[in-house]
């Protein structure tokens, strides 16, 4: 009778170890390696479109999650989880399946992420060279009035900017294409941080009004806060635009320092210097409205019409 009891004793203490191993080796899954664009994030998760195949791939972030970028061939440095922002290509390590992966590592370049930042600030860069090329064009007939000698240049020149243009355009649609897929998001929450000129300290009063905007945030699935610092016409545009991300970032480290809001769910902050003026900066009030900083909280449409 012992010897029986021991018998279903030990089976079932097999039995349990092997149980464990079958949840320890599902919850690990199979090392994965995917290279992707970033189409949506949700918090702690990424929708990332593979580039071969076009396959969905939900990439979890966690705090052990490392991001970096090549420097050479052997080194790398290291990237905020910020910067994983829609529109930028990426090459994800880590476990799981083919539908989801817990990221190890994740790889960008950094003329990736420029370009991706810069789609998230409103800019396309296609649509600035357009527009010096069009500059060029009225530069060169003005030319063509003022010396009569170089019109064959100029026209020459008219022809290569036409030309360039029409490439321009094409890359517009490439680019529009590119990031037609990127999700939808609701703004949940929202709030605007003013500044004194050439400033970038936060008020008090502002300083409550992100306590109050992280508090309701914090509480929310799946949000992201998204963070854009702007500057009035005063002052060179590089100052300005400089001053813009000093304000951004101020902004970005007052909500992570004192306002609990985990660096995985704020998006790189935007410096758009003089861009979308809030108010016409002819005037003291109008330029007071344009030294500001918008913040938002963002919350998928999927995640939101869910909830």
């Amino acid at each position: 009778m012992k010897q029986n009891r021991r018998w279903s004793v030990a089976l079932t203490a097999l039995l349990c170890i092997f149980c464990a191993g079958l949840a320890f080796g599902a919850s690990n899954g199979k090392k994965v390696k995917i290279n992707g664009l970033i189409t949506g994030r949700d918090g702690e998760d990424l929708t990332v479109k593979t580039l071969k195949g076009s396959t969905n791939v939900v990439v979890v972030l966690t705090d052990d999650t490392k991001v970096q970028s090549p420097v050479g061939v052997f080194r790398h440095t290291e990237q905020a989880v910020t910067a994983l922002i829609p529109g930028l290509k990426i090459q994800v390590e880590g476990t799981g399946t083919e539908t989801q992966v817990v990221a190890k590592t994740i790889t960008l370049q950094k003329s990736d992420l420029l370009l991706a930042e810069t789609i998230q600030a409103g800019l396309n860069p296609t649509q600035q060279q357009q527009a010096t090329n069009m500059s060029n064009i009225a530069e060169n007939k003005e030319g063509v009035a003022a010396n009569k000698e170089g019109v064959a240049a100029n026209q020459q020149q008219i022809a290569t900017n036409q030309g360039e243009i029409a490439a321009n355009q094409q890359e517009i649609q490439a680019t529009t294409q590119r990031f037609s897929e990127l999700s939808d998001y609701d703004t949940t929450a929202k709030a605007t941080v003013y500044f004194p000129t050439g400033s970038y300290v936060i008020s008090d009063s502002d300083k409550a009004a992100l306590k109050l905007l992280a508090a309701t945030a914090v509480g929310t699935k799946g949000y992201i806060v998204q963070v854009k610092g702007f500057a009035d016409s005063s002052g060179n545009a590089a100052m300005n635009q400089n001053l813009s991300m000093d304000r951004a970032q101020a902004v970005v480290a007052y909500l992570l320092q004192n306002c609990s809001v985990p660096l995985r769910h704020i998006v790189a902050p935007g410096a758009m210097g003089i861009a979308d003026p809030a108010a016409p900066n002819e005037t003291a009030d109008g330029r007071a409205d344009n030294r500001r900083v918008d913040v938002k909280v963002l919350v998928n449409k999927g995640v939101a019409g869910g909830m």
